[in-house]
């Protein structure tokens, strides 16, 4: 797939399974080329790019763990490369951090790594461009609600990423580019189908329209607002 004939350029982090993966599936369009990244499993991301090309879309694999700075510069500049800009970045994979990090390292982890990706990201991306940040309930109203044990570090990095990136909305702004948050219930038993949330988020990164998308239950009303 050349630069010359793609009319979407999609980046989706962490899709190799889960949300991601089912993000990538459904972006899949004969206009469009979607890049299945991962952090290491690759076989599982080559699996996810088969699927997209035997659906008529085109796609290709990259692993970088976004945590790693020069991983990172590595595949925007593969990107930049080979296509020569980048349409649609979707950043559902958190930086490398485990449950039994404090949430204070998970916070800086992920801050730093979504900033910087979308730093290194918007050269490429045109006016009109989108950004689509992944998250869920529990990370996105840390800490003004409980979550479950266990889940501290993993939630406070998820919500870190969310708010360095918000805080970047002017900047977005200037470049032409629009910023959505889909936030999804997924982590009790009222979750919505894993195929519903990635709807809403491949709906968001084709959407061009900022601001946050509710899936499934939550104590606020289902809205988009700017």
């Amino acid at each position: 797939m050349h630069a010359q004939t793609a009319q979407r350029i999609v980046l989706v982090t962490g899709a190799s399974r889960g949300i991601g993966a089912e993000v990538a599936l459904q972006l899949a369009a004969p206009d469009t080329h979607v890049i299945v990244a991962c952090r290491e499993n690759t076989a599982q991301a080559g699996a996810v790019a088969a699927a997209i090309m035997a659906a008529g879309g085109h796609a290709s694999t990259v692993s970088a763990d976004i945590s790693d700075a020069a991983a990172v510069s590595s595949m925007i500049d593969d990107i930049a490369r080979r296509f020569g800009r980048l349409d649609m970045l979707v950043l559902n994979a958190s930086g490398r951090f485990s449950k039994s990090d404090r949430a204070g390292v998970a916070m800086r982890i992920n801050r730093i790594a979504q900033r910087r990706l979308a730093q290194l990201a918007m050269p490429l991306m045109p006016a009109g461009g989108q950004i689509v940040f992944v998250t869920n309930h529990q990370a996105h109203f840390y800490p003004n609600k409980a979550v479950p044990k266990g889940y501290t570090s993993m939630a406070a990095g998820k919500r870190a990423g969310e708010t360095t990136l918000h805080a970047m909305r002017s900047e977005f702004r200037r470049h032409g580019i629009e910023f959505t948050v889909v936030s999804g219930e997924i982590l009790n038993s009222h979750r919505p189908a894993q195929s519903e949330f990635a709807a809403a988020v491949s709906g968001a990164a084709s959407s061009h329209h900022s601001g946050i998308v509710y899936v499934g239950r939550t104590d606020q009303p289902i809205r988009r607002s700017a």
